[in-house]
């Protein structure tokens, strides 16, 4: 089996979906490799160490994915890049299968097997596949460095002989895996951390980082039978809304990482909350992609309101390119070692395991995940 990683082709994408690293333990199951040349540029991997580690580097597409059976990526690829894997072949990344339908439905008609990571089931086994605990660990790192960055003040209490310095305030909206991290590293570097979160079982693992746990108290449901937040009702979200607006006033920095699967982002922050909050503030938004959890955040910029600074990065897992690499590559790799069989370079697709059976999106030329059968879904 020949595994080919194309040059990622969308704007800002700095990632790629084979390290050196990768490479050598792809080879060790009996794969051959094939890399695009400059795949690996912007995350800091030269053409030459993919070759020392085994793998063929071609100098276009076509070049790359001739004779591949399996296409890696970061990105969804269009349609035209696939289509150079032939009927059968299998393309693996986070293919975003909640947008845009019609991508699927050209996969389809191709005869290629789509599947989605970020769709990889929360079982023991499919731990070290998890691609979005991956990359969310390092936006949740990066977001607190980001808001460092654009803080006018320190983070730690210092005490000097020109006097005291108090440490910042940091509050963190969402206790997902990215929220989790951003308050371990905002203890690290010093800050007062705090957080919410409509889960109240996250409440004592963040209370374990030392930050303190504000939530509205309810009897809703607030999670799904994967671990992920629910939408909650309307009531819910207006006392959600008036504990958030009380305790931002208070704050120096406010990271906001709330996502609810399939939908737009919910927003928490509004404008006026942020006219609340004090000048030199900063607001880190980690959902911007999704339509952002502050009604001022801007795709993919950084700006300034009443003195607050509003970080919008919509990949905040991009900004830290090599690391984030790493860790994406060694999830694909094991998710192709499960798939592994008796022979070296064999893969069995057993479409009763759910590691294929929940991320698989097109099979045999249809459509089969229920997110994009559903009629409300993926369009």
């Amino acid at each position: 089996m020949k595994i080919a990683v194309a040059r990622e082709r969308d704007p800002g994408e700095t990632r790629v979906a084979a390290t050196p690293d990768s490479v050598r333990r792809l080879r060790a199951l009996g794969h051959a490799v094939g890399v695009e040349a400059g795949s690996g540029c912007a995350a800091g991997v030269a053409d030459e160490q993919y070759r020392e580690a085994g793998a063929e580097i071609g100098a276009g597409m076509a070049e790359t994915l001739r004779g591949a059976g399996v296409l890696l990526s970061v990105r969804r690829p269009d349609a035209e890049i696939t289509a150079c894997l032939g009927e059968g072949g299998m393309v693996v990344g986070m293919l975003e299968p909640y947008r845009d339908r019609s991508g699927f439905e050209a996969f389809a008609r191709q005869g290629v097997i789509a599947v989605a990571m970020e769709l990889m089931p929360r079982i023991s086994r499919a731990q070290s596949m998890d691609v979005l605990s991956s990359q969310s660990n390092l936006a949740g790192y990066q977001a607190v460095i980001e808001a460092a960055a654009h803080l006018p003040r320190a983070m730690p209490m210092m005490m000097t002989a020109a006097g005291t310095i108090a440490p910042a305030k940091l509050f963190v909206i969402g206790a997902g895996v990215a929220g989790l991290q951003a308050i371990a590293t905002g203890r690290r570097l010093g800050a007062v951390a705090s957080a919410t979160d409509v889960r109240p079982a996250v409440k004592e693992q963040v209370e374990s980082l030392g930050a303190d746990f504000v939530m509205v108290e309810s009897d809703e449901a607030a999670e799904t039978e994967g671990g992920y937040a629910r939408e909650m009702s309307e009531e819910h979200r207006r006392r959600q809304s008036e504990l958030v607006a009380r305790h931002v006033t208070k704050q120096d920095v406010v990271i906001t990482t709330a996502l609810v699967p399939g939908r737009p982002a919910p927003r928490l922050l509004s404008a006026e909350m942020v006219r609340s909050m004090r000048a030199g503030s900063v607001v880190v938004d980690l959902a911007t992609e999704q339509g952002g959890n502050c009604e001022l955040s801007r795709p993919d910029e950084v700006v300034s309101h009443g003195g607050v600074t509003i970080v919008g990065h919509t990949c905040m897992a991009c900004r830290l390119p090599a690391d984030a690499s790493a860790m994406y590559a060694r999830n694909l790799v094991s998710f192709l070692s499960a798939l592994s069989g008796p022979q070296p370079g064999e893969l069995v697709l057993d479409w009763d395991d759910e590691l294929l059976s929940e991320t698989a999106l097109t099979r045999d030329g249809a459509l089969i995940h229920p997110i994009l059968l559903d009629d409300g879904e993926g369009k």
